[in-house]
């Protein structure tokens, strides 16, 4: 099932509003997405780069990791109020004027 970004940011948030605890803080959640960018570039060494991964690591993946900085986005935004569908559309519309002419085009024929 294909889900839009305001489905993403309800369900992370129905399932974050069910502890006490709520979300973290911006600092504390700065902190874990930090982190889980140092896993997804430990990940990313592993697949493409000199150093393979020893016998006894976890087996994670890309995909996983990616996912874990998707979540840990989704609760930054929600706990700041920040609707990602309006924030992707506003990059979007800065890539696509400020930096219209910045890269080579594919040849459409």
């Amino acid at each position: 099932m294909e889900k839009s970004l305001a489905d993403i940011q309800r369900e992370v948030d129905a399932y974050i509003s069910q502890f006490k605890e709520g979300y973290f803080s911006p600092l504390s959640m700065l902190a874990r997405m930090s982190e889980e960018v140092g896993e997804l570039a430990r990940e990313v060494n592993h697949q493409f780069g000199e150093k393979p991964k020893k016998a006894d690591e976890a087996d994670n993946s890309i995909e996983l990791e990616l996912g874990d900085i998707l979540f840990i986005t989704v609760c930054f935004a929600n706990s700041l109020g920040i609707d990602l569908t309006e924030a992707h559309n506003r990059v979007m519309h800065k890539f696509n004027t400020r930096d219209a002419g910045r890269w080579t085009l594919k040849n459409t024929d």
